[in-house]
């Protein structure tokens, strides 16, 4: 691919999405593209920038940025974060929040729901230590297409197999024919909905805990700032927030501090989840 079809390409990405590639990366243009140049009749990417360049094709526009934003994702990921939400977040936030009984949770560039799914299953879990209360999750992707796929809660053997316990396995899914589907009381605590987080954040409402890991680590530094700082607003005095394990708030947003007995977990730089138990 010669520089300026990289550019071309990559260009759009990072406009639409934040996603910074490098040249390094022209491989990732190439695996995830080329497909969608031959749904379109087109033999390389060469043909595809050219199309672009001769259309300036808003719909292509997105197909590339959701070829391109479309990330891995399996059950439980890294297990860590979950057992620290579990043992350590969700008994201080029931606490605190005893009177009103209501929780919200956004797991932010959620792809095909399987991390949404995994906090709601963890919740099912502790239900007997939540009666009465009104739990709200809300996942967000720029991508329609692993939005539908997360919507329909419909996973392969292979899907199902990584990181899900087989024990909730056999409690929360269906098996359909060669596929399983996760139990539609499952589906029906989390809302999915189509968010760009180089938007305004601010319509999303406010939030106990965000998981937004393995996100930032694609963005350039300014990208990453404007993000946590979105994020700060709209995450509550004591509320915590959930970064990959490659990822910091440090020397980003000075409104965000590191829970210093929570690996991955920061939380307001006043106050915050710390102060606010004790």
């Amino acid at each position: 691919m010669n520089s300026q079809d990289f550019q071309l390409l990559s260009g759009i990405v990072r406009d639409r999405s934040g996603l910074i590639l490098t040249e390094e990366k022209v491989y990732l243009l190439e695996s995830r593209l080329i497909p969608l140049a031959r749904q379109r009749g087109l033999s390389t990417l060469e043909d595809l920038s050219n199309e672009l360049r001769r259309s300036n094709d808003e719909k292509l526009k997105d197909e590339i940025t959701e070829a391109m934003t479309t990330n891995e994702t399996f059950f439980f990921r890294d297990t860590k974060p979950f057992d620290t939400f579990k043992n350590s977040v969700l008994p201080k936030l029931l606490e605190t929040r005893a009177n009103k009984k209501t929780l919200r949770i956004w797991n932010a560039a959620c792809s095909t729901g399987q991390e949404p799914y995994s906090v709601a299953m963890l919740l099912k879990e502790e239900a007997a230590k939540m009666p009465g209360w009104r739990i709200e999750i809300l996942a967000t992707d720029i991508s329609n297409e692993v939005l539908e796929k997360a919507k329909a809660g419909l996973y392969s053997q292979f899907e199902v197999q990584r990181g899900l316990p087989i024990q909730l396995l056999i409690k929360y899914f269906q098996q359909m024919g060669e596929m399983w589907q996760i139990d539609s009381s499952m589906r029906a605590m989390v809302k999915f909905q189509k968010v760009n987080l180089l938007n305004n954040l601010n319509g999303l409402g406010s939030f106990d805990v965000i998981f937004c890991r393995n996100v930032l680590i694609y963005f350039d530094q300014p990208t990453k700032s404007k993000v946590l700082g979105q994020m700060h607003k709209i995450l509550s005095p004591d509320g915590a927030l959930f970064l990959g394990g490659a990822e910091t708030v440090l020397g980003i947003c000075d409104d965000l501090k590191p829970i210093p007995s929570l690996k991955g977990v920061y939380t307001q730089a006043t106050g915050g989840m710390m102060a606010a138990t004790g």
